[in-house]
């Protein structure tokens, strides 16, 4: 199963046109907020599931979720914008509450910084599509699940 993961487009629509010209074989997308209407974009343009998270600057409302947990091919994988777990300082938290979830991923925003680090379990943050914070060219993550297998995961620069 091949899953697209991207972040913090922040209203630049054109961004996730791009990730999606990288990007076209996915099963599935999972965007870990800020700019809940761009997941919702996405899902306009894709005939596959797309889950989203809201992020801090995202407006609250009645169905707003901050949290998820998706299971797929032998997997359970966390997923929150990570404002919440205090990411920009330490990646402890968002770990121990994957695992408090019975979850072996975990994937975030906020940071604008793309990252992969393999730990108690896989965490990763797909940096941002619109407004990087690391490099010049925004970015998004392609990651290939197998059952009883490490996932395989690339970072994608939009170029």
């Amino acid at each position: 199963m091949k899953i697209g993961i991207i972040s913090d487009t922040h209203g630049s629509l054109r961004s996730v046109d791009d990730a999606l010209t990288h990007a076209q074989d996915m099963d599935m997308w999972l965007h870990c907020g800020d700019c809940v209407p761009d997941a919702e974009y996405l899902q306009s343009l894709v005939e596959v599931p797309v889950y989203g998270v809201a992020g801090n600057c995202d407006w609250p409302m009645s169905d707003t979720v901050y949290e998820r947990v998706i299971e797929a091919a032998g997997h359970k994988i966390f997923m929150t914008h990570g404002h919440n777990h205090g990411v920009r300082y330490t990646q402890d938290y968002i770990m121990e509450a994957a695992q408090n979830r019975g979850c072996d991923i975990a994937i975030y925003g906020h940071t604008h910084m793309a990252d992969c680090v393999k730990d108690a379990v896989l965490i990763l943050n797909p940096g941002s599509a619109a407004r990087p914070r690391d490099e010049r060219d925004g970015s998004f993550i392609i990651m290939e699940l197998l059952e009883k297998q490490e996932p395989k995961v690339e970072i994608i620069r939009l170029v």
